[in-house]
């Protein structure tokens, strides 16, 4: 085009970056280009200069300068994604759970990856076709779960249910609740995991583990449900912060890993008999609030394998479901705080104490 383009923010798209805004609408135009733009002062929104990282609010206009043709040899676009078949539509409709104009909430299997990868060409985010509204806009994954992880993972249907929905996932206002069999039987039955974590120097990032000096905090309440004697437990895992592997490393780290969980518990994850050698974590429950008032609540079977095992331990799924704590545990940083201004406080109130005794 050679003309000077004018586009309205909608209310979907209230509070995102502008580099953003180009990405979601004109996703031709190269984050290159935008800058440039913003550079020499052809960029604008309600007439003003505008950078890339300038917020935008629903009804303000986004001028946009005349597009430029593409350079002699640039890389023609990419091939369009191919179309589902019918398969793959039903198989993606099946795993809904929860719906509505927001969001919708999938049961995930194990063994689907979440996204695609250099090796990975079949995954959740590509079945999302299956999903799209009559107008042909697909849901926008917001958050994400290991691929042998199971069970409940949250999509918007808007952008502006995106935004909200990662707002509380950062903002760690979203609970999250797992159901996962562990070798072993923890001591403490109602325990608190805050054990740091970081990636595992020689392995390419492939894998974490505990780090105190150079970990990002991670913390995990685990209670246990019941126990198979001394060989396994039934136990509920709450995140509170969202590391990766998180609840695998720390409870690896407990010595008590997840059934399965080779990569982290070695040989000694997987029991003898007719237990399944495949990851027993599953997110059972999921609750966050709705971007239009009320919450999204949702509860996620168990697949195949974790129940079979469940039958073969003598586990009665029905028990599982523990009251949701509305708090969260103060961390290591918070009680440390917390004690820091109870300290201040007192030596406050001691030097009143001195200057009235010497007023006397």
């Amino acid at each position: 085009m050679s003309e000077v383009r004018q586009f309205s923010v909608s209310a979907d798209d209230d509070g995102i970056r502008l580099d953003r805004w180009f990405k979601r609408h004109l996703p031709d135009i190269p984050f290159t280009l935008v800058s440039r733009w913003a550079r020499t002062g052809q960029l604008r929104v309600d007439g003003k200069r505008a950078a890339p990282g300038d917020r935008v609010e629903a009804g303000q206009a986004i001028r946009v300068p005349p597009a430029e043709p593409p350079p002699q040899g640039a890389r023609p676009k990419g091939p369009e994604r191919r179309p589902l078949s019918e398969d793959e539509v039903a198989f993606v409709r099946e795993m809904v759970i929860h719906e509505d104009p927001a969001a919708f909430v999938l049961n995930k299997p194990p063994g689907l990856a979440t996204q695609g990868g250099t090796k990975t060409s079949v995954h959740l985010d590509g079945l999302l076709d299956g999903l799209a509204d009559g107008a042909g806009a697909r849901p926008k994954l917001v958050h994400r779960l290991d691929k042998d992880t199971s069970g409940a993972l949250l999509v918007a249907r808007t952008a502006r249910a995106a935004a909200a929905f990662s707002k509380s996932f950062s903002g760690r206002t979203a609970r999250k609740i797992y159901w996962a069999l562990v070798v072993g039987v923890p001591s403490i039955e109602d325990g608190f995991i805050d054990l740091p974590i970081a990636k595992q120097p020689g392995t390419g990032g492939e894998k974490m583990h505990v780090d105190e000096e150079e970990g990002q905090p991670a913390r995990t309440r685990y209670r246990m449900i019941e126990r198979a004697g001394n060989r396994a437990a039934w136990v509920e895992l709450q995140p509170f912060t969202g590391r990766t592997h998180q609840l695998r490393v720390h409870m690896a780290a407990i010595g008590h890993p997840i059934v399965g969980d080779g990569k982290y518990g070695g040989q000694e994850a997987f029991l003898t008999g007719t237990i399944s050698r495949k990851l027993h974590l599953h997110a059972r429950r999921l609750r966050i609030d709705h971007p239009d008032g009320g919450r999204i609540d949702a509860t996620a079977e168990l697949p195949d394998h974790f129940a079979q095992s469940m039958a073969a331990l003598g586990f009665d799924p029905a028990a599982g479901d523990l009251p949701l704590d509305e708090a969260a545990p103060p961390s290591r940083e918070q009680q440390k705080a917390k004690a820091r201004a109870h300290a201040k406080q007192v030596r406050k109130e001691r030097r009143g104490e001195r200057r009235s005794r010497g007023r006397r």
